[in-house]
Protein backbone atom coordinates (compact mmCIF):
# COMPACT_ATOMS: atom_id res chain seq x y z
CA UNK A 1 0.00 0.00 0.00
CA UNK A 2 2.89 2.73 0.77
CA UNK A 3 4.32 2.30 -2.62
CA UNK A 4 0.44 3.42 -3.76
CA UNK A 5 0.26 6.58 -1.09
CA UNK A 6 2.16 10.27 -2.17
CA UNK A 7 0.04 12.58 -0.94
CA UNK A 8 -2.57 13.57 1.31
CA UNK A 9 -5.31 13.12 -1.79
CA UNK A 10 -4.46 9.58 -2.15
CA UNK A 11 -5.21 8.19 1.57
CA UNK A 12 -8.79 9.57 0.51
CA UNK A 13 -8.74 7.61 -2.60
CA UNK A 14 -7.43 4.07 -1.46
CA UNK A 15 -8.67 4.29 2.11
CA UNK A 16 -12.21 6.43 2.17
CA UNK A 17 -13.14 7.34 4.98
CA UNK A 18 -10.25 7.01 7.11
CA UNK A 19 -9.25 10.78 7.29
CA UNK A 20 -12.43 11.92 8.31
CA UNK A 21 -12.36 9.41 11.33
CA UNK A 22 -8.64 10.12 12.08
CA UNK A 23 -10.01 13.56 12.82
CA UNK A 24 -12.98 12.66 14.53
CA UNK A 25 -10.48 10.68 17.17
CA UNK A 26 -8.43 13.32 17.60
CA UNK A 27 -11.16 15.41 18.18
CA UNK A 28 -13.32 13.54 20.55
CA UNK A 29 -10.95 11.03 22.50
CA UNK A 30 -10.62 13.16 25.16
CA UNK A 31 -13.92 14.22 25.25
CA UNK A 32 -15.44 11.54 27.51
CA UNK A 33 -12.91 12.37 31.00
CA UNK A 34 -14.64 15.78 30.51
CA UNK A 35 -11.91 18.09 28.70
CA UNK A 36 -12.81 19.90 25.54
CA UNK A 37 -13.11 18.77 22.25
CA UNK A 38 -9.57 19.06 20.15
CA UNK A 39 -9.29 22.30 17.45
CA UNK A 40 -7.23 21.74 14.62
CA UNK A 41 -4.58 24.14 13.08
CA UNK A 42 -5.60 24.98 9.40
CA UNK A 43 -9.32 25.05 10.25
CA UNK A 44 -8.68 20.97 10.23
CA UNK A 45 -7.70 21.22 6.50
CA UNK A 46 -5.32 18.01 6.00
CA UNK A 47 -1.83 19.36 4.70
CA UNK A 48 -0.50 18.25 1.19
CA UNK A 49 2.95 16.13 0.98
CA UNK A 50 5.04 19.50 -0.13
CA UNK A 51 3.20 21.30 2.95
CA UNK A 52 4.90 18.15 5.03
CA UNK A 53 8.15 18.02 3.52
CA UNK A 54 8.61 21.70 4.13
CA UNK A 55 8.04 21.88 7.90
CA UNK A 56 10.63 18.67 8.28
CA UNK A 57 13.17 21.00 6.10
CA UNK A 58 12.34 23.92 8.17
CA UNK A 59 12.71 21.99 11.65
CA UNK A 60 15.93 20.56 10.60
CA UNK A 61 17.23 24.05 9.75
CA UNK A 62 16.06 24.95 13.23
CA UNK A 63 17.77 21.74 15.01
CA UNK A 64 20.63 22.71 13.24
CA UNK A 65 21.19 26.35 14.59
CA UNK A 66 20.42 25.00 17.81
CA UNK A 67 23.42 22.52 17.96
CA UNK A 68 25.69 25.31 16.62
CA UNK A 69 24.41 27.47 19.18
CA UNK A 70 23.60 29.85 17.04
CA UNK A 71 21.16 32.64 18.96
CA UNK A 72 20.26 30.28 21.94
CA UNK A 73 19.29 31.93 25.31
CA UNK A 74 21.57 31.76 27.92
CA UNK A 75 18.97 29.75 30.25
CA UNK A 76 19.15 26.98 27.24
CA UNK A 77 21.59 24.06 27.33
CA UNK A 78 22.51 22.32 23.98
CA UNK A 79 24.91 19.58 25.96
CA UNK A 80 24.92 16.42 24.58
CA UNK A 81 26.73 13.12 24.05
CA UNK A 82 25.74 12.45 20.57
CA UNK A 83 26.26 15.09 18.41
CA UNK A 84 30.20 15.19 17.64
CA UNK A 85 30.50 17.76 16.01
CA UNK A 86 27.85 20.27 17.70
CA UNK A 87 29.07 22.97 19.94
CA UNK A 88 27.64 21.22 23.37
CA UNK A 89 29.12 18.24 22.79
CA UNK A 90 30.33 16.10 25.60
CA UNK A 91 31.98 12.85 26.26
CA UNK A 92 30.18 10.01 27.53
CA UNK A 93 32.36 10.58 30.71
CA UNK A 94 31.68 14.10 30.91
CA UNK A 95 28.27 13.33 30.91
CA UNK A 96 28.26 10.96 33.25
CA UNK A 97 30.54 13.31 35.85
CA UNK A 98 27.77 15.92 35.32
CA UNK A 99 24.97 13.40 36.12
CA UNK A 100 26.85 11.82 39.06
CA UNK A 101 26.33 15.45 40.41
CA UNK A 102 23.00 15.23 40.66
CA UNK A 103 20.60 14.65 43.44
CA UNK A 104 19.44 11.03 43.84
CA UNK A 105 15.82 11.52 42.07
CA UNK A 106 12.92 9.97 44.67
CA UNK A 107 11.40 6.84 43.89
CA UNK A 108 7.39 7.27 42.20
CA UNK A 109 4.62 4.83 41.87
CA UNK A 110 3.30 5.47 38.50
CA UNK A 111 -0.28 6.47 39.66
CA UNK A 112 -2.96 5.38 37.03
CA UNK A 113 -6.26 7.59 36.91
CA UNK A 114 -9.10 5.30 36.72
CA UNK A 115 -10.17 7.37 33.57
CA UNK A 116 -7.63 5.21 31.68
CA UNK A 117 -9.50 2.13 32.38
CA UNK A 118 -13.02 3.98 30.74
CA UNK A 119 -13.73 2.72 27.68
CA UNK A 120 -15.92 4.50 25.41
CA UNK A 121 -17.79 3.96 22.07
CA UNK A 122 -19.08 6.86 19.35
CA UNK A 123 -20.79 6.16 16.93
CA UNK A 124 -20.57 8.98 13.88
CA UNK A 125 -24.45 10.17 13.82
CA UNK A 126 -23.57 14.37 12.70
CA UNK A 127 -21.60 15.71 9.92
CA UNK A 128 -18.35 17.23 10.53
CA UNK A 129 -19.77 20.68 10.70
CA UNK A 130 -21.82 20.11 13.72
CA UNK A 131 -19.03 18.61 16.04
CA UNK A 132 -16.86 21.85 15.35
Amino acid sequence: MAEKLHDIADVEKLMPGLLQATRDWFRIYKFPTGKPMNEFAFNGEWKDRAFAEKVIVDTNTHWKTLMANKGVADDVTTSNTTVQNSYGYLSAGEGTQILNKQAEAAAMTPVVPASTQDQVFVNRTVPEQVCA
